[in-house]
């Protein structure tokens, strides 16, 4: 995968990926996890706002929920201790998936319709598997706020953005990684 175009313009990418090796990823970063970072910039590039603090938010989460992969994964144990880990008229369960680990049928159906995807994401949840609708489902909720009804520009600060995502879960551990992206980010 190429880097977006925008990226040569806005940052040092040399200095952004050795920053994110070194401070995130244990000095190594594998082609998969470099290419779900390029899409996820380059979803922010097109739909995001800007601001560098919800980019390093928006990778922090994307590291958080994908277990470092930085690839759309399936929610360990596919929900099923939750309500939302059964299945449903679509004949399958609306446990989380992507990078946010989107779930409940409600969700799919709110990304489906923003996104304007004519009904897919709706009918099979494993769209949400695809790099490139991950990505605009992570970076289009996150920002208009389509998880809990609030977006990053509702917080000031990365402890706070958590809420934008799931309450207060994890919080301290992610803003840290969107302080790490947000070094890397300004490299």
């Amino acid at each position: 995968m190429t880097e977006p175009t925008w990226l040569t313009r806005a940052m040092n990418t040399d200095a952004f990926f050795a920053a994110v090796r070194g401070r995130l990823f244990g000095g190594k970063l594998s082609q998969p996890q470099v290419d779900g970072i390029n899409l996820v910039l380059g979803a922010f590039a097109s739909d995001g706002d800007g601001d560098q603090r919800h980019l390093a938010y928006i990778l922090a989460t994307d590291f958080h929920e994908t277990d470092r992969t930085m690839q759309p994964i399936r929610e360990y144990g596919l929900g099923k201790k939750h309500p939302y880990g059964k299945v449903d008229a679509t004949g399958k369960a609306p446990y989380g998936r992507g990078l946010v680990q989107l779930t409940w049928r409600e969700n799919y159906v709110l990304a489906d319709k923003k996104l304007g995807l004519g009904g897919k994401l709706a009918a099979d949840y494993d769209l949400a598997l695809d790099p490139t609708i991950a990505a605009r489902v992570l970076v289009r909720g996150s920002l208009e706020g389509w998880f809990t009804g609030k977006g990053l520009g509702a917080f000031k600060t990365f402890l706070d953005m958590r809420r934008v995502i799931n309450g207060m879960d994890r919080a301290d551990l992610i803003a840290g990684y969107a302080d790490s992206f947000l070094a890397a980010l300004t490299a």
